[in-house]
């Protein structure tokens, strides 16, 4: 095998035959456009019109301009070798106000960026809720209402029956939690809420969310492969625990991050300590035949990592997050931090798979759709040297490669982003993306990630080091 430079290199931590190397995106992060076309708003825009809720008052006005610019970024992902893009669809550009007939405009966007994805020799994976809600259906209560879990199953019908001819893999949410927690519990993510009881029932709804949508995809055809993607975390302990209160809170936290959403999906369930744990914010609104809708069966998982969280005795501590959560602290777990000031920790992607699989047998194959670095390394004479991201990205593929050797069905790997973009409250002062964006003209730099990435592509593989 070559590398970038033609010399021969030799190739350690090869992956399997046929896995799949992609890059991903959402929507507001990066299509700008928002007054487009029959666009709705989104509970995004409306947070980024609120003084003090974005930094530096950012907006996802024009973002990297991929609704103009697709092309061109289509075709930086062909040179780079890319083989799949995980894209969102926005909601409120098929359907402005969140309910009704498809925005014809809306659609055939998505249908020109497929169309040109497949041109390129690049395999579309959509999701289809990347958090941007209609603002109409947040008007009307959010995800705290049942019906709009109605409303997301018939936009998801709207969308498929439009492109499942040519998408084979779809998502449906993504990162439900923080939707819930961030969006309804502490006020981070739009509509900036901060209300545990809503952001309990928003638990529920995301769920249902997706067990109707994914019944109602496979109504219209059972081909395409339906999957779901979400962040569960691996929680380490430290430090003398001798009232269990540490080991009680992460108990109680690995419930209301992973078993509350991995349960009901695969086991048409929610767990008796889980219930027991939401009672005090009134308790998850299920009603007859909501579980079982819930529990379709998956195709597919995508799991999003960055970080192990780590917990160690903290009296009087109070979490944000996690309705319950009291006497802990969260140091950090790892020696270094990315500028999101999330610890590097890549061991921790294959310890959580492993935890995954060894709680969840059942699980479907799965993907890593989610991991990558914000660093802020600047254009020098036209280049964009990034060798901290670089070395991120080389642990934490070793660290997959580890969990794979050790039985873990993981079929492929999105790196997060390919552009640097809308970083949701940051703004536009965090940057994941391989692809370097200038603000000012929106031109795109390949970093050197990017060509390195290119290279592992190449090789199905990592170089020995």
């Amino acid at each position: 095998m070559k590398g970038g430079d033609g010399r021969a290199v030799e190739t350690d931590a090869r992956f399997p035959d046929g896995f799949l190397w992609g890059t991903a995106t959402s929507a507001f992060q990066v299509e700008g456009a928002t007054e487009e076309d029959g666009r709705g708003p989104s509970i995004w825009d409306t947070q980024c019109s609120i003084a003090g809720r974005i930094t530096n008052g950012d907006t996802g006005d024009v973002a990297t301009d991929q609704y103009h610019r697709y092309r061109e970024d289509v075709a930086l992902m062909q040179r780079l070798g890319v083989a799949a893009y995980r894209f969102s669809v926005a909601w409120p550009r098929v359907q402005p106000n969140g309910m009704g007939p498809a925005n014809e405009a809306g659609l055939d966007y998505y249908s020109r960026l497929v169309d040109e994805l497949l041109g390129a020799g690049v395999t579309p994976l959509i999701t289809l809720y990347h958090w941007d809600l209609p603002q109409a259906l947040e008007d009307a209560g959010g995800w705290p209402e049942r019906d709009t879990a109605s409303r997301f199953a018939d936009y998801a019908a709207l969308v498929f029956e439009a492109l499942h001819d040519r998408v084979g893999m779809w998502a449906t949410l993504n990162e439900p939690w923080c939707s819930a927690m961030l969006g309804y519990g502490d006020a981070t993510h739009a509509p900036g809420r901060s209300e545990p009881t809503q952001a309990v029932r928003a638990i529920h709804h995301l769920n249902l969310g997706h067990g109707l949508a994914v019944r109602a995809m496979r109504s219209i055809d059972p081909g395409p492969r339906q999957g779901i993607v979400w962040n569960p975390v691996r929680i380490l302990t430290q430090g003398p625990d001798p009232e269990g209160v540490v080991a009680e809170a992460r108990r109680l936290a690995l419930g209301l991050r992973n078993h509350v959403w991995i349960e009901p999906v695969l086991r048409g369930r929610y767990r008796d300590d889980v219930l027991r744990d939401l009672e005090p914010y009134g308790g998850l609104p299920v009603e007859a035949g909501d579980l079982d809708t819930i529990a379709q069966p998956l195709d597919w998982a995508g799991i999003n990592y960055y970080s192990d969280i780590l917990f160690e005795a903290a009296p009087g501590a109070r979490s944000r997050h996690t309705p319950g959560l009291v006497g802990v602290t969260m140091p950090d777990p790892g020696p270094a931090a990315t500028d999101m000031g999330w610890p590097i920790t890549p061991d921790g992607l294959r310890g959580l798979l492993l935890e995954l699989c060894e709680e969840y047998p059942e699980l479907p194959p799965l993907y890593i759709t989610e991991n990558g670095a914000a660093f802020d390394d600047p254009v020098t004479d036209g280049a964009v040297h990034d060798a901290r991201r670089i070395a991120y990205l080389d642990g934490y593929l070793r660290a997959l490669h580890a969990a794979i050797d050790a039985g873990v069905d993981v079929r492929g790997y999105f790196l997060w982003s390919l552009l640097d973009n809308f970083e949701w409250q940051h703004g536009y002062t965090m940057r994941f993306g391989m692809v370097h964006v200038d603000y000012d003209t929106l031109a795109r730099t390949p970093k050197d990630s990017a060509y390195w990435y290119r290279d592992v592509i190449r090789r199905n593989g990592l170089a020995a080091g």
